[in-house]
C-alpha cells in the first residue's frame, strides 16, 4: 500500500505566553511557553490534501496576533496554489484552524457534524465558549455547505485511502484528528487534541476545554491511533521544528520519515 508525504507548514508564532496558557494544572505557571501555528499538507503523487487553513492578516490584526506568512504564500515552496486545493480537512472551526477557509475557494471541506452543530448552536451564547471562534469563519463554512462543498463525518471516517479522521472532542465539541499512513508508520496529526507533546505524553489538559473527560480520553485515542507515541504530531508545539527537518523552505518541515528523536520529558519545559 502506498504512503503519503506529510509536511507541517508554520505561518505564525506567539511567544508572549506562559505555561498557564498551555496547561490547566502545572506547578510552574509563570514560566514562558511559546506557541507555533501550523497547517499541514498531505501529498501522494498528484493527490493533495490540506489539513486546516490557518488565519489571515485581517484576523491577526483583530486579535492582536499577527501572522508571519499568509497561508497561501506559506504553501508556495511546496508548489501548491490555493485555487488548486480541492480537499481541506477542517479539524475544528477555531479561528486559527478555519480562519483561512475563504483563501481556498474551490476546496471541499471535511469536518465533523458535531463541530458545525456546536459552532452554530446555543453554546455560542456564552462568550467564553465562542471566544476561539469568529462568526465570519463559521459563516464561510455554512456558505460552503450551501454550495454543496462540505462533507460531514460522524466519528471515524476515511477521507482518502490511507487518510482517516477521528472525532476527539474535548477542546471543541467536534475536534477531529487526522491519521495518515506514512513510511514511518501511522502518523497522527493531533491538531488541538494535543497542542503540545507535553499535553498528551504527560496527560496535562489544555485550558480551553469544553469537556475535560473527553479531552483526557482523547489522549488515549491519539496513542491508540499512532504506530508509536513519537508519531503523534501536536498542533502548536515549537518542538516540531527541532524534531523534524526543514524541507523546501525554513518554515516547512517534513514529517513522514518520523522524528529525529523520540519526544520525552527531557525536551519539555
Amino acid at each position: 500500500m502506498s504512503t503519503w508525504q506529510v509536511h507541517a507548514v508554520k505561518y505564525a508564532e506567539r511567544n508572549s505566553r506562559t505555561r498557564a496558557d498551555s496547561f490547566l494544572f502545572d506547578d510552574n505557571h509563570d514560566a514562558p511557553h511559546a506557541m507555533d501555528y501550523y497547517i499541514w499538507v498531505l501529498r501522494r503523487g498528484d493527490e493533495v490534501i490540506l489539513v486546516d487553513t490557518g488565519y489571515d492578516t485581517a484576523e491577526g490584526t483583530t486579535r492582536g496576533r499577527p501572522i508571519e506568512l499568509d497561508p497561501r504564500d506559506a504553501l508556495k515552496p511546496l508548489g501548491i496554489a490555493a485555487e488548486a486545493v480541492s480537499t481541506v480537512i477542517v479539524t475544528h472551526l477555531h479561528y486559527d484552524h478555519a480562519g483561512g477557509l475563504h483563501l481556498f475557494p474551490n476546496a471541499v471541506l471535511h469536518m465533523q457534524a458535531a463541530e458545525m452543530h456546536y459552532a452554530t448552536g446555543p453554546c455560542m451564547y456564552h462568550g467564553t465558549l465562542r471566544a476561539p471562534f469568529s462568526a465570519g469563519h463559521v459563516c464561510e463554512a455554512v456558505q460552503r455547505l450551501y454550495s454543496g462543498k462540505v462533507v460531514f463525518h460522524e466519528g471515524d471516517a476515511q477521507v482518502a485511502e490511507g487518510v482517516t479522521v477521528h472525532c476527539i472532542g474535548g477542546h471543541s465539541r467536534g475536534l477531529q484528528c487526522v491519521r495518515v499512513r506514512t513510511e514511518a508508520g501511522w502518523l497522527v496529526l493531533a491538531s488541538d487534541a494535543a497542542h503540545y507533546y507535553e499535553n498528551v505524553l504527560t496527560r496535562k489538559p489544555f485550558p480551553i476545554v469544553v469537556d475535560l473527560q473527553t479531552m483526557l480520553d482523547g489522549f488515549d485515542t491519539l496513542r491508540a491511533l499512532a504506530s508509536r507515541p513519537g508519531l503523534i504530531v501536536p498542533g502548536h508545539d515549537p518542538l516540531v521544528r527541532r524534531l523534524y527537518p526543514s524541507e523546501h523552505a525554513a518554515h516547512v518541515f517534513r514529517l513522514d520519515h518520523g522524528p529525529r528523536q523520540e519526544p520525552d520529558a527531557d525536551l519539555f519545559g
